[in-house]
């Protein structure tokens, strides 16, 4: 059973899409973005679609079922609740609604025939991926919406635009019906920019930044709504404006009684120019995003790891930010 929806709930609840290269932290950002959107007395559903069970570990807790399970109550009291969204069960999901073939539906997945459609047809695994996502969005409960917000860890950046771009792959499998039809649902919800934003998580660094850069384009191109630019793992500016020098260096080596011999100056020399050059590529790098005239958040480097804690630390910032 779906939980009871809170008393009060924002007129009209979004889907954030988050998606960003691999590597970034992209789940463990979706995480936090569920957990910084729950308001108190609300709730929010964080979904995964890529089969990873990548978001129970961040929450300390068992491998998702397909079905809405709590994992986290929110800084502010609200409540978080996850889902990870398998093809095969959705396709079931989405042959009882619409062809009400019970018996007949199981009989199907027993001899392998809804894989099989799910793997010849990719294009219907992400209908059907997408399709699950917006019944959550906009499921009510007593003429109230369940979720004020669903927030959806999305595939990489490079399949995104693919993905969320279900009109063209659903005219490649049925041109009327109830696919097409259902497609042409969640593409509504997909590209309205009062209730979708499609959020890039990225890292200062060269080529996750230029797929970012390149994502917003095609996502651009396709009319899907982007969000913010949320940078993740962010260090703090050492050094920055310091001019570094040997002399300098050996001096205030001396002052706090450390080793200060050739060797060690040199290699902190070297180890701090280093440091300042990669401050230089950050801030060109973030120059770039800053042009793309979306929000751009940056998020802190976790230097202990990723752990509920660290959630709620993301989580924090996240709600003042977004």
């Amino acid at each position: 059973m779906p939980p009871e929806p809170a008393a009060e709930r924002r007129t009209s609840p979004h889907v954030h899409v988050v998606t960003g290269k691999g590597g970034v932290g992209k789940t463990t950002v979706a995480a936090a973005l569920a957990m910084a959107l729950a308001p108190p007395g609300g709730r929010t559903l964080l979904v995964e679609v890529e089969g990873r069970q990548s978001i129970a570990p961040l929450f300390d807790t068992a491998p998702l079922p397909y079905a809405e399970r709590h994992v986290a109550t929110a800084p502010g009291g609200g409540e978080v609740f996850a889902l990870a969204v398998d093809a095969e069960d959705a396709l079931y999901d989405y042959l009882s609604m619409f062809y009400k073939l019970g018996r007949a539906g199981r009989a199907l997945r027993k001899i392998g025939a809804i894989d099989f459609a799910t793997t010849i047809a990719p294009g219907l695994r992400d209908i059907l991926l997408t399709g699950k996502v917006k019944e959550a969005a906009t499921r009510t409960d007593r003429g109230r919406r369940v979720y004020d917000a669903v927030v959806l860890d999305a595939p990489p950046t490079g399949r995104i635009s693919r993905f969320l771009n279900v009109t063209v792959e659903a005219s490649k499998l049925a041109k009327v019906g109830p696919i097409r039809n259902h497609s042409d649902g969640v593409a509504k919800l997909l590209h309205s920019p009062k209730k979708t934003a499609v959020h890039v998580v990225t890292r200062l660094e060269e080529m996750p930044v230029q797929e970012t850069l390149d994502a917003v384009a095609e996502l651009t191109a396709l009319k899907l709504p982007v969000g913010h630019i949320l940078v993740n793992a962010v260090s703090p500016p050492l050094l920055q404006g310091v001019r570094v020098t040997k002399a300098g260096l050996k001096r205030d080596l001396v002052t706090a009684g450390l080793p200060h011999d050739a060797g060690t100056v040199d290699g902190l020399v070297a180890e701090a120019r280093d440091h300042q050059r990669r401050l230089a590529v950050q801030s060109e790098l973030r120059g770039e995003l800053t042009a793309l005239d979306h929000p751009v958040v940056e998020l802190p480097l976790q230097a202990d790891g990723i752990d509920l804690s660290g959630l709620y630390t993301l989580a924090e910032l996240l709600r003042s930010e977004t």
